[in-house]
């Protein structure tokens, strides 16, 4: 493995680690201030409890988030010095505010955890209420300075140097409310779906079922926004990157002719040496349709630019067909729960229901995945969107693969303590209610159907 392969790969694996906490860190605060909420109204002791389990899970993965940001702002600067160098002065007011909102989602997480009985109800309500929305703050100011790389703005590039910088121009940069958007509601998604399996896999073991079941509901809920908002984010992304990089469209599409009325690409099999996609399903005009809101409007191709500048096109079109089809899966799983929610109650606690969310626990993040590659690889070879490529930013330093094998040591270590530590909490759920809930009736045992 050489140097530049090396700083790539542990760049790509430290953002997929991080980007899942990220999200975690963007939603569950809000899971937990829902059921604080619940509780203040209802005065339901399930939903206290429930409220101090997923703060005690929000504590856990906001310290391991912790982390792996900062191994990540480090590896900016030790892996991507050149990069650092220019594109710091200009995008780094975003990682000076999320800092700032990362402070207060730390003050006010230690006031919650701790508040208990200790602050007036309301107020420690807010304190929770406030960790979500610096939670999300922040992810949206870390998505900020990604999208300032796909759209670089607020400065003048010329002979080589980067010149009249204005930060908030680079701040709010063309593909900042796409991005911000769309990752987003893929956060919601993802972690709604991965909290609701989780729960729903205790209520099919009926253990805690009350308390489990309770959760499920609220996490699907939170799920539904994410599952029907990602085609409506998605759309106005992709109308985004039609217009800013046409060569990332091209390449998510594996589409290598320049035309009108271009066919919406499914499946397939790109072979960039014939430049032709092969296997594939292709639905007339639906392209040009999704990127320009018109079914007759010219779509560029692939061959429209120099080879030297193409993305790695099978990596992009396969990651982007696995968003769209886990996204199309989790959005009809959400259909399916709507239906049973007004028209078939008794489907709640069906088996076969409580599996569908059980296997669709990895689905978000596995989606979530699969757009984040779409953006970093679809931008390639460009660090800087037509100003720098990614080889020209990589450190002169040698040996970058022996600290790619230590990050992922790393990495690998503490996604087992996450794992043991989540498994620990889960059975620590206390029994604060009666568990023969009439919601649960069944024939066997109080079982669930």
């Amino acid at each position: 493995m050489d140097d530049f392969l090396a700083a790539r790969a542990q760049m790509a694996l430290s953002l997929g680690f991080h980007i899942i906490f990220a999200c975690v860190g963007m939603v569950m605060p809000f899971l937990m201030a829902f059921s604080h909420w619940k509780y203040l109204k209802t005065k339901d002791p399930v939903y206290k409890g429930l409220t101090k389990a997923w703060s005690k899970g929000v504590a856990i993965l906001f310290a391991t988030g912790a982390v792996s940001g900062t191994m990540l702002s480090f590896e900016l600067g030790l892996l991507w010095p050149e990069f650092m160098k220019h594109a710091g002065p200009i995008f780094g007011m975003p990682f000076s505010l999320e800092g700032t909102a990362f402070f207060i989602e730390a003050i006010a997480l230690g006031f919650f955890l701790y508040g208990w009985e200790k602050f007036n109800k309301w107020f420690h309500w807010f304190c929770g209420f406030l960790v979500g929305l610096s939670g999300l703050a922040s992810g949206i100011l870390v998505v900020a300075a990604n999208s300032w790389m796909n759209s670089p703005s607020g400065f003048d590039y010329i002979n080589g140097e980067y010149l009249n910088i204005d930060p908030i121009k680079a701040l709010f940069n063309d593909a900042w409310l796409p991005q911000a958007f769309h990752m987003t509601v893929a956060a919601f998604c993802a972690t709604g779906f991965a909290v609701a399996g989780v729960h729903a896999f205790y209520v099919l073991k009926n253990k805690n079922r009350v308390f489990h079941f309770k959760a499920f509901r609220i996490a699907a809920g939170f799920a539904l926004i994410g599952a029907f908002g990602a085609p409506i984010s998605g759309d106005i992304a992709a109308k985004s990157v039609a217009v800013r990089q046409p060569i990332k469209l091209a390449a998510m599409e594996a589409h290598f002719e320049t035309e009108k009325g271009a066919a919406f690409v499914l499946g397939g099999i790109p072979d960039v040496e014939k430049e032709e996609v092969t296997h594939a399903i292709k639905v007339p005009k639906v392209l040009s349709f999704l990127a320009f809101n018109d079914f007759d409007a010219e779509v560029r191709g692939l061959k429209e630019f120099p080879k030297d500048e193409w993305p790695p096109v099978a990596v992009t079109h396969y990651a982007f067909q696995v968003m769209i089809f886990f996204g199309m899966v989790m959005m009809a799983i959400g259909a399916i729960y709507l239906y049973a929610h007004f028209f078939k109650k008794d489907w709640l606690t069906k088996r076969w229901f409580l599996r569908l969310f059980i296997v669709a626990i990895p689905f978000g993040y596995i989606a979530l995945e699969a757009g984040w590659t779409v953006t970093e690889v679809g931008r390639q070879p460009w660090i800087i969107y037509g100003i720098m490529r990614t080889a020209d930013a990589v450190t002169p330093m040698p040996g970058i693969q022996y600290s790619f094998y230590f990050f992922t040591a790393i990495f690998v270590s503490l996604a087992l303590v996450i794992l043991f530590l989540l498994k620990r909490q889960i059975k620590m759920v206390p029994k604060l209610y009666d568990p023969t809930d009439p919601l649960f009736e069944a024939k066997e045992k109080g079982g669930v159907a």
